[in-house]
């Protein structure tokens, strides 16, 4: 009897896991998607594709909804932690230093792989319709420096938190905490405040995640329903061949810089985040983590005011996975119209590209936009995007989760050195 109860509660304990549970959803919601691709009528599957959606576009927006509070109340916590303005500039400069070096060689991982295999080669846009790519040129029409800084500079802390532009909500954070602890003792109620605010929020957390398994499963089917996925993949074979050698070699890379600077903690870390991993690759939003991936590296051990300082700029400044995949896409676009571009103009674009990209997390689609922006500046043929499009969800799953592997490496990293000092 003893033995039966065990087996069960070890039955009850591994489905009860979030991670079994994402992947369980993740393979229904395959199942389900290419069964309905095989019997329905295209329409059909577009129809059911739109309905089963909503499930993750329900599941983000709970994620959203408590994200622009919780950087709020902890990054100000934390800032007012640290003391002073020394404390936050030392760890600012660790952070920007670790972001724009792990942002350089991204993008020099996809630029060495593009140039590689040369997957654009070959390759005509004369089949592809470049109305399919009017949504992302339009946005780049406001892709001047003016706007940039205007994106970055809040005007208002309400518009910014009701918009979920993290880095103009951080921008505030940093005034708002500097001031506070400038103020020592009399700001602490203040202080006191926004932090029981702070772990209000995180349990809540909890509650919004157990409906992550869901929004994976509605997500996965609702791409799975609407494309071929066997023929998607024969069409692109070769770039999405070259991709994945250029996103494993990013994987690497960060995997081999983790177990130099954590040592045998690295194996520790990835056990943490592995849940926010999956989610992000399922429903391919880094940002659909970012309240899940604070709470698991407090629980590795990173201090909360290192985490609430390090991962709202983290998600503005350190997406890896994007940047490989810019110099990749941009690259590739180039070769598909015939373009050559030489050594210093590709390191050119290479500039470009880590500038730009800087302060655009929120923006819809923000990578195609950089893209398409950058395309525009080398009279690369900006209509080219479509030529990526179709391919370009199942390369954004590959590209969430390395964004999210690379800002926990680089938060932990950082939360390291500073115990050591």
């Amino acid at each position: 009897m003893n033995s039966t109860e065990s087996t069960i509660q070890t039955k009850k304990s591994i489905f009860s896991n979030l991670t079994t549970q994402i992947l369980i959803a993740m393979l229904l919601g395959a199942v389900l998607g290419i069964f309905i691709h095989n019997n329905y009528t295209p329409e059909d599957a577009k129809a059911f594709s739109g309905y089963i959606k909503m499930l993750a576009t329900v599941f983000i927006r709970l994620v959203q909804m408590i994200i622009a509070p919780l950087v709020l109340t902890t990054l100000v916590v934390g800032i007012a932690k640290l003391g002073d303005i020394k404390s936050v500039g030392r760890i600012g400069g660790k952070a920007m230093a670790w972001f724009f070096t792990a942002s350089f060689i991204s993008l020099l991982i996809g630029m060495f792989w593009v140039n590689f295999f040369e997957p654009g080669v070959g390759l005509k846009l004369i089949d592809i319709d470049p109305t399919t790519a009017s949504e992302v040129v339009d946005k780049t029409q406001n892709f001047s420096a003016q706007n940039f800084i205007e994106h970055i500079i809040p005007k208002s802390i309400f518009e910014a938190m009701a918009t979920n532009e993290i880095l103009q909500i951080v921008i505030f954070s940093i005034f708002f905490g500097l001031a506070t602890a400038s103020m020592g003792t009399y700001a602490k109620p203040v202080t006191n405040v926004l932090e029981i605010i702070s772990h209000v929020i995180l349990k809540m957390v909890g509650y919004v995640m157990k409906f992550a398994p869901i929004g994976v499963f509605g997500a996965i089917a609702g791409v799975f329903a609407i494309r071929d996925v066997n023929d998607l993949l024969l069409t692109y074979a070769k770039f999405f061949g070259s991709f994945l050698v250029g996103i494993s070699s990013l994987w690497v890379f960060l995997l081999v810089i983790g177990f130099v600077f954590l040592g045998s903690r690295m194996k520790s870390l990835l056990k943490h985040i592995v849940s926010p991993l999956i989610i992000a690759f399922g429903t391919t939003s880094s940002e659909a983590v970012f309240p899940k991936l604070t709470e698991e590296l407090e629980r590795f051990g990173v201090k909360d005011k290192i985490v609430s300082f390090m991962l709202p700029l983290g998600y503005s400044f350190n997406l890896d996975g994007s940047m490989m995949y810019m110099t990749f896409a941009s690259i590739f676009i180039a070769q598909a119209s015939g373009i050559h571009l030489d050594l210093p103009t590709q390191m050119t674009m290479l500039l470009v590209l880590m500038l730009t990209s800087k302060g655009i997390a929120g923006v819809p689609r923000a990578s195609l936009v950089v893209v398409a922006a950058t395309c525009g500046m080398f009279d690369i043929p900006v209509e080219g995007i479509a030529l990526i499009l179709p391919i370009d969800h199942f390369c954004d799953m590959f590209r969430s989760a390395t964004n999210v592997l690379g800002n926990a490496l680089a938060t932990s990293v950082v939360g390291k050195w500073e115990k050591e000092e």
